[in-house]
């Protein structure tokens, strides 16, 4: 392992920015707005399996793009595996092995085994779902070859500091830092297979912690008594989103090397707000703290510029109390929608996309730049694939050019996120 998150007087850590992509495009967004790396699944084998994920031709495509803009790819292959599975696994290691991702992020120990045996060429990660809870686990691992280990997400950054302590820098440490929270532990969860049949240690989870549930007393068959906390019911198992971009310093204290955004099933806008916020954040801190407590808001005002639950801080403060759950929603806040990605510039104020949401001649529009700033247009005309022109878009993948009036000097590029902003509810 090259340790790469330190100055060359061994000082400073610098972590890694870790952004999730179920896609292509995505990925291409992540690395565009500041990814120091991304986790991608392949298309068995990944918890993910409700992403587009990647065949081996794309994820060699991906691995490609991303290394030559100087970002690390991590492959995940982190399922619980069933005897069935051992062959295919195998063989997807070996195939790994020529791909050349930088790691491949694996929570059983059978595959584990497999990984050390078949993909010898690339780094071990240990994936949050094998209960890193403790030093003595993350030193397991290190001494049968793990390069690195996540951290269970029932940890306190005091105990991950008391396991960085512990292992020295032998072992990379990655932690969650943002995105959607599980009620299970570290992930383990029955729910869905019970429910659905649906395994979410296979990849198949359907959420069923955002669900509504009653209460039913056993001689009263049928009678359902609802767990009240508005007159809508409650979401007893439903929880707000991880948010610590406004608490980075506690973060670098803990010495952990890689910080890691949830999101495989989110979007390109999604990454795009959350990877430029905290791109932005780690890199005013590393300049200067005192910047960055200056920028606090400006962070905390992007990172609710999108589609989000409630936030919270998770365990890293110690054990949540009920703040932390959502008991009268399952919903999100949205405060932008994304309707697509600038693929073509003609002129500087005409722009080729396939849009992803509906919008409308004369409406007020966003371009994301990955500096934070951003472009505001109103829509001028929309021409559709027929070459006709219209008054809105309101066919999601179909490819349309759209003509604008810039509004605030600058100019749309290729790969501008787009948005338009809402009304937060």
């Amino acid at each position: 392992m090259t340790d790469t998150h330190r100055d060359e007087d061994g000082g400073h850590r610098h972590p890694e920015l870790l952004l999730p992509a179920g896609s292509m495009p995505v990925l291409k967004t992540a690395v565009r707005y500041g990814a120091g790396a991304v986790y991608i699944g392949g298309e068995a084998f990944s918890l993910r399996a409700g992403a587009k994920n990647f065949s081996p031709e794309a994820m060699a495509e991906a691995i490609d793009f991303a290394h030559a803009h100087g970002v690390k790819v991590h492959v995940t292959a982190n399922i619980f595996a069933h005897d069935r599975d051992i062959r295919e696994a195998a063989a997807y290691f070996r195939e790994l092995n020529e791909l050349k991702p930088d790691a491949v992020l694996v929570a059983d120990p059978g595959m584990f085994r497999l990984a050390m045996r078949h993909c010898p060429d690339v780094e071990k990660h240990i994936s949050t779902q094998a209960n890193n809870t403790n030093a003595e686990t993350c030193l397991f691992w290190k001494e049968l070859g793990a390069a690195r280990v996540v951290t269970a997400r029932e940890l306190s950054l005091k105990e991950i500091a008391g396991i960085r302590a512990a292992v020295g820098d032998s072992l990379e440490i990655e932690a969650f830092v943002h995105g959607a929270m599980c009620i299970s532990y570290s992930g383990r969860c029955l729910l869905s297979s019970f429910f659905t049949g649906r395994d979410a240690n296979h990849g198949a989870c359907a959420h069923p912690c955002r669900w509504q549930y009653a209460v039913m007393e056993m001689t009263r068959p049928g009678e359902y008594l609802p767990v009240e906390e508005t007159e809508r019911g409650t979401y007893i198992f439903n929880s707000r989103d991880l948010c610590m971009v406004n608490h980075l310093p506690d973060l670098y204290a803990a010495g952990i090397d890689s910080f890691k955004v949830e999101g495989r099933m989110k979007t390109a806008l999604y990454v795009a707000t959350v990877g430029r916020t905290y791109r932005a954040a780690m890199d005013d801190y590393e300049k200067d703290p005192a910047l960055y407590e200056a920028r606090l808001p400006w962070y905390e005002a992007q990172i609710g510029e999108g589609t989000y639950r409630d936030f919270t801080t998770g365990f890293f403060y110690g054990r949540p109390d009920e703040t932390a759950q959502i008991y009268n929603r399952n919903t999100y806040l949205k405060t932008a929608t994304y309707l697509g990605c600038v693929e073509e510039v003609s002129g500087g104020d005409r722009i080729c996309l396939s849009q992803k949401n509906k919008f409308s001649t004369g409406e007020m529009i966003e371009f994301m730049k990955p500096d934070g700033t951003d472009v505001r247009a109103v829509v001028r005309s929309i021409r559709g694939e027929d070459g006709q022109e219209r008054d809105s878009a309101p066919h999601p993948g179909e490819r349309i050019e759209v003509s604008l009036e810039l509004a605030d000097g600058g100019v749309p590029e290729t790969g501008d996120i787009i948005r338009r902003r809402e009304t937060a509810g």
